[in-house]
This record gives C-alpha cells, structure tokens and sequence, in this order.
C-alpha cells in the first residue's frame, strides 16, 4: 500500500477488480470499500491488454494490475491509478490514472500520479516514469505538469491513431 496525506493507494486484488467488471456491488461485497461513480466506467475504458493481465493474474501485481485509490476520510474508492507493465529494458515505465468526476479537481489525481512516481523511484531498475495525454492542454496535463513531468514529444495511439504528448520524469540516479 502507499500513504499519502489524504489517499491510500491499495493493490488491485485480481478477483475484486474483475467483480468491479460486472457491477459495483460485486466489487463492494469482495473489498468493504463503496466505490465512486464513474470509477467503474474508467476501469471499462481500459486497454484490451490491460484485461489480458487481469485475467492472467492470481495475486495483487502493482506493476501489471495497480492500485485502488481510497480517499482515507470518505473511505470509498475514487479512482484508480497504476503502470501499463513493469519497467522496460530501458528503465521506463509509464503510468495510468483516473479520478471519479465527483473527486476531479482538487489534487488528487496530482497526489496519485506523484505516488507513483515515488514508489517507481524506489526500485533500482527504474531510470524514467513516462505518461501519455491527449495532444491538448487538459486536467491530464497540468496532474503531470504538477508532478514534475515534462512534455518530451508527440506520438500516435496504436489503439485510436490519434496524436498524443508523451511526458516523462526522470528519478533520482543510483549508484550501480
């Protein structure tokens, strides 16, 4: 699990996130935990790679699976954040998240993102957290501008073939 200030940010359990897939009760029942509207529609927005992963995974993987992001006073779960895999041959891994509308715009998407970046710096094979968004100044943007990442560039969504702006963040070097 990782603490902030406000968010606990809790490993996916396999079996709850695919009962979250059907309805939002299966997925309370599973976890104790009320979830936000809109969460579910997001996970359902997901990549189909993201659901080959899920389906193949038997125990909480943050690298492959992610996190449940839990407003600590309200209890409920308000979004969710994670990585697209664990890091690449290059020590990139690139991050994910949304935020439930009713909990948009007040830095919790900004406290979630930096979350991950921190947990990422904590492993020795990480060298760069990478993030992509639409290629136009959004909500997504100024979470990544706040968190320290810098726009590196533009690319094509394989899965939409619309542009993007890659961001990335370098972390903290170690000694090898």
């Amino acid at each position: 699990m990782i603490e902030t200030k406000n968010l606990s940010l809790i490993p996916h359990v396999p079996a709850h996130f695919l009962a979250l897939m059907k309805n939002e009760a299966a997925y309370e029942k599973l976890s104790g935990m009320r979830v936000a509207e809109g969460v579910r529609e997001f996970l359902l927005s997901a990549s189909p790679d993201f659901f080959a992963q899920l389906q193949s995974a038997t125990e909480p993987d943050p690298w492959k699976i992610g996190f449940a992001i839990v407003h600590k006073i309200d209890r409920i779960v308000m979004g969710m954040c994670g990585f697209t895999a664990p890091p690449d041959s290059d020590g990139v891994v690139e991050i994910g998240y949304g935020i439930a509308p009713s909990y948009q715009g007040r830095g919790y998407a900004s406290k979630a993102a930096q979350a991950l970046v921190d947990f990422a710096s904590r492993d020795a094979r990480v060298r760069t957290v990478r993030a992509h968004t639409l290629a136009q100044n959004n909500a997504s943007t100024r979470v990544l501008e706040k968190s320290g990442f810098k726009k590196c560039g533009e690319a094509v969504d394989p899965e939409t073939n619309a542009p993007v702006w890659r961001w990335e963040k370098p972390v903290s070097s170690r000694p090898e």
